[in-house]
């Protein structure tokens, strides 16, 4: 009578350690899905961070650019005979000849 029980309780160790082991196969089997699914999702974001990062670096140089052509236009319109410009003008051009200055004083040495 008890090598049958013994034997009932290894049958019914065996069904529970097979159910662990078909659980444990179904998460791994899940988690690996997982896995693909974010590595995929990864991979998307990284495509789209380098196209957000060129798209932002477009953006800079545009801004520059147009920084530039205010510059410009501020400085033909201080020409032209703008008042509100011509000191800003004037500054800017004080500004350039103390830097040649400088540098013909750094050529001398």
């Amino acid at each position: 009578m008890l090598t049958l029980w013994v034997l009932a309780a290894r049958i019914a160790l065996m069904r529970n350690l097979s159910e662990i082991v078909d659980s444990l196969e179904r998460r791994i089997v899940k988690l690996l899905q997982e896995h693909k699914f974010l590595k995929q999702k990864n991979e998307s974001l990284q495509d789209e961070l380098t196209d957000l990062q060129l798209e932002n670096k477009r953006l800079r140089e545009h801004l520059e650019a147009s920084d530039k052509k205010i510059q410009t236009l501020k400085a033909a319109n201080a020409l032209l005979g703008s008042n509100e410009y011509k000191k800003e003008t004037k500054l800017r051009i004080n500004g350039l000849i103390r830097e040649i200055d400088q540098c013909i004083v750094q050529l001398s040495e």
